[in-house]
């Protein structure tokens, strides 16, 4: 069985269920969480887990200022007793922070960036582009969610033959499929869904409203996300500002954060998930697709958002929902109005969303996918069992060939 641990900074915000099931989803993966901090264990539970004590924590973030990570001793000890075969760190910024550990353990390293770590650290730091040649320079495996984030990263300067796709799954079984329909009061029910963060573009979603319900398009709205750190609270004013000026406080809800279970009781009640992502600012970008949006495809819901990153690896325009250029607002409200003014469609895009998803981001085939990266690493034949649970505390399975 292969021995693999999963390095994360923290462990593990409640928006990255997607984490948690690459680790519980891997089939024949005796699999070690190691985090510097703890945050949601009840939520995500995993054994076995290695959190640094708060005196190792000190000194490790003295280390990566200095730009010299080093492993406290105490860790290394635990971690030689498991033998692992492969060190997964998971974001590019965790994977330089792991690359003395590695070594030290004399294990393969894999390491998969999600979005913002993958050019807003070496573009706005110019340390982290030495850093990131370093990485590049070391680690064996470099794994991206979808073709437009591996080839953003090559073009950073990860070597190209050690980039490959690696898609993130959802729990279909999770994810009732229910076709929409006209709704009998005219009220068109749109659902947006994410943190607070200038790249999901929630005032520009807003704006979007507001153009479609001037033309007449009795447009309701339901915000699921939430602010945390001091951009996020920047940007939670400018989503307020924007529903203030625009008069949208009768026909906006803002539910905060939302556990995941509420997301899906909501998803069940509307009619079309509205995603305009965007490059913010900061050169922070959803890199890859957000998980959110293959996992209200897999309901049934037909989903507006924008030509960003991967999206279009999830929204087929025309066939599962409809794109517009990311930052234009008169591309996003033409889209949402003609959506929106034609119910007629929305089942049958909704049918071809679940489908797309079935068919590209089941969670257990693409975790059979990633535990068949770690064998080919290792020079072992793929696995051939049959899908089903795998061997952690909460296991189960799959990915996708390689950079297009």
């Amino acid at each position: 069985m292969l021995q693999v641990v999963h390095s994360f900074q923290v462990w593990l915000p409640l928006t990255m269920t997607w984490a948690y099931n690459q680790v519980r989803y891997a089939p024949g993966i005796a699999a070690t969480v190691l985090a510097d901090e703890l945050q949601g264990r009840e939520a995500f539970p995993w054994e076995p887990m290695l959190v640094l004590s708060p005196a190792d924590r000190l000194v490790a973030a003295a280390g990566h200022r200095l730009g010299r990570p080093q492993p406290p001793r105490s860790l290394l000890r635990a971690l030689r007793r498991r033998s692992p075969d492969i060190v997964h760190s998971h974001f590019g910024y965790r994977g330089w922070q792991d690359l003395p550990l590695v070594s030290r353990l004399g294990a393969r390293h894999v390491v998969t960036f999600y979005g913002h770590d993958v050019q807003k650290f070496p573009r706005t730091w110019p340390v982290w582009r030495r850093r990131y040649e370093r990485l590049f320079a070391a680690a064996d495996l470099f794994l991206c969610e979808g073709p437009h984030m591996a080839a953003t990263l090559v073009g950073e300067g990860a070597p190209v033959e050690r980039v490959r796709v690696q898609r993130l799954g959802v729990e279909l079984d999770r994810l009732s499929y229910t076709p929409r329909v006209a709704p009998d009061d005219g009220q068109v029910k749109v659902l947006i869904a994410g943190a607070f963060r200038e790249k999901k573009g929630i005032p520009d979603a807003l704006e979007a409203v507001a153009r479609v319900r001037s033309a007449g398009i009795d447009v309701r709205v339901t915000v699921i996300g939430d602010a945390i750190t001091d951009d996020e609270h920047l940007e939670r004013r400018r989503i307020v500002a924007t529903i203030d000026r625009r008069g949208l406080g009768d026909v906006v809800r803002l539910l905060g954060f939302r556990p995941y279970d509420r997301l899906l009781v909501e998803a069940a009640t509307h009619h079309i998930c509205l995603s305009p992502s965007r490059h913010a600012a900061d050169l922070d970008s959803e890199g890859g697709a957000p998980v959110v949006l293959m996992e209200l495809a897999a309901t049934g819901m037909p989903i507006v958002s924008t030509r960003h990153c991967d999206i279009p690896e999830v929204v087929d325009d025309g066939v599962t929902g409809l794109l517009a250029d990311e930052g234009d607002v008169d591309g996003i409200a033409a889209r949402l109005g003609e959506l929106a003014a034609e119910p007629g469609r929305w089942a049958v895009m909704g049918l071809a969303a679940r489908r797309r998803v079935e068919e590209r981001f089941d969670v257990r085939v693409c975790a059979q996918g990633l535990v068949d990266r770690y064998r080919e690493l290792l020079g072992a034949p793929p696995c051939d069992e049959t899908l089903g649970e795998g061997t952690g505390k909460e296991a189960t399975r799959g990915a996708e060939p390689g950079l297009r």
